[in-house]
Formats: C-alpha cells, structure tokens, sequence
C-alpha cells in the first residue's frame, strides 16, 4: 500500500440504494465501514473521490431531481473532495477519472462503494487494466439479490462473494475494513 500517492474512491453511495426496489441486500454495514475509512483518509489529508450516478432519465432513481441522487449522508463530501458524475458502470468512462488521477501522481486506489456487481466491480475491472495499484474493500460494499437469465434467484452474500472472487488478485487485492485500517 503507497501511504503517500493514494485515492480513497467512493462509488455510489446514492440514496437511491435505499429503495425498496432493489429488494434484499447484503452486508447493512456498508456505508459505516466507508465513513470508518472515510474519517481515516480524511485525518491523513489524503485525496477523497466521490463517484455519483447521474441518469438522464426523469424516472430513473439516479436522475438529479430525484432524492435518490443525493450522496447519503454518513459519507457526503466535504469541501475540496472531488465528485465526479457519471453515466455507466464504470467511474472510468465519460469521466475525467484516470486523467484526474495520474495528473495528481496518484498510483493506489482503494475501492468502496455500491454495488459490488456493478458500478464497484467494473471500476475495479478499469483500475486494474489501466495499471493502477487497486485494493477493493469487501466489507464496504454490498450486493443485491438478483434473478438470472432463467429466473433462478441469486441471493444477495452469493452475488456478493463471487464478484468479489472474480476481482481478487487479478484487478485488485481484496481486503476488510479492518485489514486495511492495519495497513495504513
């Protein structure tokens, strides 16, 4: 882990995640283990980037005049952290992240953020491609049930463990909360 050259990335954490829509959901503690390393980069005087899902959509829950916008609270940003919107799963495409990033000399990124089969895994996927040093906190997202292309129902952990599977230690090492709060 580069102590120095860093980026704390939060994607997502959207009021949106909270509606009823999306049905069940694991890991509830989530948002409070981003707030946990949220306050740590934050005391360090590291660099924060706050991913926000924008939808052109009116009815989408992601659209700007829509309360589920609104990044939720506990992990709001604060004066001279940066938020980038964007408009795909990946925080990487339309968006002037990775120029951002290197312009800032900043090599590590640590990944946090909803949810981990979407948006979080595929700027996982983009950060390791572009040769970045990733690390993607699993206990600081979370992932919702979701039925496949035979209507067999995936639930929430399952869905879960194997994205995260699907990333480790080859777009990004995997750690907790913990395991990187002992690194740092």
């Amino acid at each position: 882990m580069d102590n120095k050259n860093n980026a704390l990335i939060i994607v997502d954490v959207q009021r949106a995640f909270d509606d009823k829509k999306w049905g069940e959901r694991n890991n509830l503690m989530a948002e409070e283990n981003i707030c946990r390393i949220l306050e740590l980069w934050r005391n360090k005087g590291w660099q924060v980037i706050h991913i926000q899902h924008k939808s052109d959509n009116p009815n989408s829950v992601f659209h700007p005049d829509n309360e589920g916008f609104a990044i939720k609270e506990l992990v709001a940003p604060i004066e001279g952290e940066v938020v980038i919107n964007k408009k795909v799963n990946s925080s990487f495409i339309g968006t002037n992240l990775e120029e951002f990033l290197r312009l800032n000399d900043i090599a590590t990124v640590v990944i946090t953020g909803l949810t981990t089969p979407h948006c979080v895994s595929t700027t996982t996927r983009m950060s390791g491609n572009l040769g970045f040093n990733t690390y993607l906190i699993s206990d600081a997202t979370a992932a919702f049930g979701i039925t496949d292309q035979n209507d067999n129902y995936c639930d929430a952990e399952t869905i879960h463990l194997i994205s995260l599977a699907t990333l480790n230690e080859e777009f990004a090492t995997i750690l907790t909360t913990e395991q990187l709060l002992n690194i740092v």
